[in-house]
């Protein structure tokens, strides 16, 4: 308390006190090793290497029984948390070690027999999954859906640790993601199923990802989920069998039905919600909406393609540039790094109005159409990159003129 200006004055610690750092090992598929004992190890590393400034990958290590028994040590997701770059001292947060295994095993399809055919109703994955390794890390989002989704299911969990009474305060385990195709709003689901595995592999063994073709399962009426509520009106209306719904309604007995269980989390996507039941609406305790990518989310998908050719030197030499944020902290500056880092920028802002869905091909489309050659400068590929951008907006152009 301040006596001579009569104010109670609170020192409130800084995020980087209370940080909470996530480290995935990804353990070989024939190492046996322990985990506490690779945990052990990894520990002995993190201490050697106690200062990060954000997300951080080894793939080589000095010691034995790392280079033995693991593929990867990751800092991941600290950009969720901290959005200035700015070094984290891990010796003053609370380090969690999470390992797992990948499984490559493939999706096993669940089939229902109709009109002599089988249609696949459901494709079945076993958690974590090399199918979807590094799908969590390639999304990129303006707004923190990320963040907001984990904070959910630790919450959720938490929850139902805590015995709380779901009559008095109610959650469904339900999120529905809904925004335009090709935002990324299917993959962000399987990537949330296979970061819950890596996060959760303490408490549970494994997770399971049940992918449910909607057009398959409701082929005589349905296609999507928002095509629910279309059905439920025709039925009252008496356009629809009343079948239809009876369907729609055991969908939404079997949601309620699933709250009981604390390891289930249903994820949803739509791409038309006003046509979403709103009794359906109601039981999604995030309705999350998923947008085109802003200039700023494309520079950084960009710049994502680019260490990735970079690493395989398809692009070369190796050339570092500058992210956005270091471009507003430093300004401009006449030099050749400042000026690719500035180029790149330009190409994303033409290139604001395209999916991510078409962003992740550009850098192919680039290679193949204007340089088909096995290695590039860094100067050339953003050349081509842009002329690829142009040629999009052109097709597009083309394609609505002709219909």
């Amino acid at each position: 308390m301040d006596e001579a200006a009569g104010e109670l004055k609170l020192a409130l610690p800084s995020v980087l006190d209370s940080l909470q750092v996530q480290v995935e090992v990804h353990q070989k598929s024939n190492s046996t090793a322990n985990v506490d004992e690779i945990r052990s190890h990894v520990t002995h590393l993190l201490n050697k290497h106690s200062v990060v400034f954000g997300d951080y990958t080894w793939t080589e290590f000095d010691g034995a029984f790392l280079v033995k028994n693991v593929n990867s040590v990751a800092i991941v997701d600290t950009e969720l948390k901290v959005k200035a770059r700015q070094p984290i001292d891990l010796s003053k947060c609370n380090v969690i070690i999470h390992v797992f295994h990948l499984n490559d095993e493939g999706p096993i399809a669940e089939s229902l027999e109709e009109d002599n055919e089988d249609l696949v109703a459901a494709n079945h994955w076993i958690l974590p999954a090399v199918e979807f390794n590094g799908l969590w890390e390639s999304l990129i989002f303006d707004n923190e859906v990320k963040t907001n989704l984990l904070d959910y299911v630790t919450t959720t969990l938490l929850f139902s640790d805590k015995n709380i009474n779901s009559n008095l305060i109610s959650w469904n385990r339900v999120v529905l993601l809904h925004g335009p195709p090709g935002t990324g709003k299917t993959s962000l689901c399987k990537a949330m199923a296979q970061k819950l595995a890596i996060r959760l592999s303490h408490r549970y063994r494994f997770g399971q990802l049940i992918e449910i073709n909607s057009h398959s399962l409701f082929s005589k009426w349905f296609s999507e989920v928002e095509s629910l509520t279309a059905a439920r009106n025709a039925s009252r209306v008496g356009t629809e069998p009343s079948d239809a719904l009876r369907v729609v309604n055991a969908v939404l007995t079997q949601i309620d039905h699933i709250k009981r269980f604390p390891n289930v989390v249903i994820l949803t996507t739509s791409n038309i919600t006003e046509k979403i039941d709103m009794a359906f609406v109601d039981r999604a305790d995030i309705k999350q909406y998923i947008g085109p990518p802003s200039s700023a989310a494309i520079f950084n998908i960009y710049m994502s393609c680019i260490e990735e050719l970079m690493k395989c030197q398809i692009i070369y030499p190796r050339q570092q540039l500058l992210t956005l944020r270091d471009l507003e902290m430093i300004g401009y500056v006449d030099n050749n790094v400042s000026n690719l880092s500035l180029l790149l920028n330009d190409i994303s802002r033409k290139s604001e109005g395209l999916s991510g869905r078409v962003l992740r091909k550009l850098p192919f489309l680039a290679h193949a159409l204007f340089i088909q050659s096995p290695t590039v400068t860094i100067e050339k590929f953003l050349q081509a990159l842009s002329l690829t951008v142009d040629r999009q907006f052109e097709e597009r152009k083309t394609l609505k003129d002709s219909t």
